[in-house]
């Protein structure tokens, strides 16, 4: 069964450990981080977090955290956390319809839904970039 990586306490995700777990995807990985802080102004926080024990990246819009990145073997995973108010709106979204069916199937952590994108190329980039929007733009 796949599991996330960098369990590492001291071992810091750089661009040399992420290329190396990430492989294939380093490029992926790459042109979202650039596109999500150049086009967006967002910013990607690294942290290693005990209760998980393992480092996470908070993609914020100032201080609203849009998602989590956690890195996996050879792909990396985005998770959006949304309320029941907000499947209407998602639903309208330009996006797969297999997301919008994972989002409504999903079963609530709490009050939140999750809805986990495990990435691995380019060609799931639009997606995301359109749900990071409609998250930045939620209130």
């Amino acid at each position: 069964m796949d599991k996330p990586l960098l369990n590492e306490q001291t071992i810091f995700p750089s661009k040399e450990v992420l290329k190396g777990i990430l492989a294939d995807s380093y490029p992926v990985f790459e042109e979202l981080s650039t596109i999500l802080t150049n086009e967006h102004g967002l910013v990607l926080e690294w942290n290693y977090y005990n209760d998980g024990k393992r480092w996470l990246c908070k993609v914020l819009n100032k201080k609203k955290n849009l998602f989590w990145l956690s890195v996996w073997n050879k792909s990396f995973q985005a998770s959006f956390y949304f309320t029941e108010k907000h499947l209407e709106s998602f639903a309208a979204l330009d996006i797969s319809e297999t997301l919008k069916e994972d989002l409504c199937r999903t079963k609530p952590i709490g009050k939140l839904l999750p809805l986990l994108l495990k990435i691995r190329t380019n060609e799931q980039l639009p997606d995301l970039l359109k749900i990071v929007e409609f998250k930045k733009n939620l209130k």
